[in-house]
């Protein structure tokens, strides 16, 4: 396994626990109801502070969670049911054999990594034969440095679409502003799943907002 990336998340565990739940467990919701019940072995990849374990165990799945950063590792092993495995590990170098697992449930990663595409790749190297993967990440046409989000009110957009570059400008207090991300273009996106050969099975947006700040994603390999 190679060298882990870097772990950006780490030294803010504690505060983002506690501030992320008004997005997270919308997104975690999102996501279990594209990935449905199951009774296989799942990858919560990326699972962070752990805030999925225990949906997707209710939901009848074996878990194995992954995450680069070891702050958020000790906060998922507080809330993790039992049997649940726990791993540092890089999201483009996962440590499975090939198609170790009948689905990957994955929230709100895509802006955190340099190559989304790569990940991807990585999920269709774990799946067994028609596995699937659920993912649900912020919406790139409605959140980013180039939106400004005002509650209540329609996003504005500015010049910056394009702009891939990692920054942790243009966001307000929260973990954008201390962690930074990489804006990911919608195009980009949707292409990462495709050329990893995972078909696209479904394609929703947050229907809670009248400008949705998510956008989930059901592939199949």
């Amino acid at each position: 396994m190679s060298t882990f990336g870097v772990a950006r998340y780490d030294g803010y565990a504690d505060w983002y626990d506690a501030s992320i739940g008004q997005f997270a467990e919308p997104a975690g919701q999102e996501m279990l109801a594209l990935l449905g019940a199951g009774s296989g072995r799942c990858l919560d990849l990326a699972c962070g502070t752990g805030l999925n374990l225990r949906r997707l165990t209710d939901a009848g799945w074996s878990v194995t969670g992954i995450d680069l950063s070891s702050d958020q590792l000790r906060l998922a092993r507080e809330r993790a049911p039992a049997g649940v495995e726990l791993i540092q590990a890089d999201a483009t170098d996962l440590p499975f054999e090939d198609a170790s697992f009948d689905a990957v449930a994955c929230a709100l990663l895509h802006t955190d990594v340099e190559d989304f595409a790569a990940v991807c790749r990585e999920v269709a190297r774990v799946l067994k034969p028609r596995g699937r993967l659920a993912y649900v990440g912020i919406h790139p046409c409605f959140v980013g440095p180039f939106a400004r989000n005002s509650p209540g009110e329609p996003p504005e957009l500015h010049p910056g679409y394009r702009d891939t570059a990692w920054t942790n400008a243009g966001f307000s207090d929260g973990i954008r502003r201390r962690a930074g991300a990489r804006h990911v273009p919608l195009a980009e996106l949707l292409n990462a799943f495709v050329a990893a050969d995972l078909r696209l099975t479904r394609v929703t947006e947050a229907e809670d907002e009248d400008f949705p700040t998510r956008i989930g994603i059901l592939a199949q390999l």
